[in-house]
């Protein structure tokens, strides 16, 4: 077999066991997606009525809400996925198991690739369940085709980027109660954004961090997909943020996973 055969095997073998693991604990998941279906029903029918009417959209009310919030929801449940990850990788670093997977002749980047892969479908899911509940109460997008699928190519990124983040927060991680925290800010991120309410609505000082955080743009081009309104430059700042996590965090993870100089086999 090639080396990249052996990439192929070994990654599809580490994925299977993530996998398995998910599927033996899916309480994980529907925790992950129960979250953001949670604050979704919370805003539209709690606080929807008072803040659509405040949007200035024609028609205003829970409707309009629903639609203005939805990006911010599904980001959020990008980012809910990667407590999950962080606290998997952890896992496998502090039970040895990784230490195990070392000393056998296995492509030694498939160990991460698989956690990258399983926590993406994971999301994948995640975001399915969540726009499901959304179409159920009422959304209904006015995106093209070609529309739905760049909304779907900007998830697949973000969620990516979040993705590589999570795994490098549980390689450095001293324990799983330290990577369960580590990524509870990302979550924190859309109430501090665009998600739920206007940026210009904000503070001088928050406003300003709401409009250049990362998690804004993803939002906003989100959001145009989806609604058909005008995205401006946040396109360009979604890509730039989402390529800029995604090699920072996989460098780091990258220097993580390879600080322990224990013997590899070839």
């Amino acid at each position: 077999m090639t080396t990249l055969a052996y990439a192929v095997a070994d990654s599809r073998t580490m994925l299977r066991r993530n996998l398995r693991h998910m599927w033996r604990y899916p309480t994980l998941t529907l925790m992950v997606a129960g979250l953001p279906v949670v604050f979704l029903l919370l805003f539209v029918y709690v606080f929807g009525g008072t803040l659509g009417a405040g949007l200035g959209v024609p028609g205003g009310g829970r409707a309009a809400y629903l639609a203005y919030v939805l990006p911010g929801i599904l980001v959020m449940a990008v980012a809910g996925v990667a407590q999950g990850t962080a606290i998997s990788v952890s896992m496998d670093m502090t039970e040895g198991i990784i230490a195990r997977f070392r000393t056998m002749a296995i492509f030694r980047p498939s160990i991460l690739t698989g956690h990258v892969i399983a926590a993406m479908s994971q999301t994948a899911a995640s975001l399915a369940i969540v726009l499901g509940v959304a179409v159920l109460i009422g959304f209904r997008a006015s995106a093209s085709p070609v529309e739905w699928v760049a909304a779907v190519g900007v998830l697949a990124m973000i969620s990516f980027a979040v993705t590589w983040l999570s795994v490098a927060c549980g390689l450095v991680s001293k324990s799983v109660e330290t990577a369960s925290n580590l990524p509870m800010p990302l979550l924190l991120l859309p109430f501090l954004g665009s998600g739920f309410v206007p940026t210009d609505s904000m503070p001088t000082a928050l406003r300003w961090f709401a409009e250049y955080q990362p998690f804004t743009p993803v939002i906003e081009t989100l959001r145009g997909l989806l609604l058909g309104t005008a995205i401006g430059d946040s396109a360009a700042l979604a890509v730039a943020w989402c390529v800029a996590i995604t090699v920072a965090s996989y460098l780091w993870a990258r220097r993580a996973f390879n600080r322990d100089p224990a013997p590899v086999v070839s």
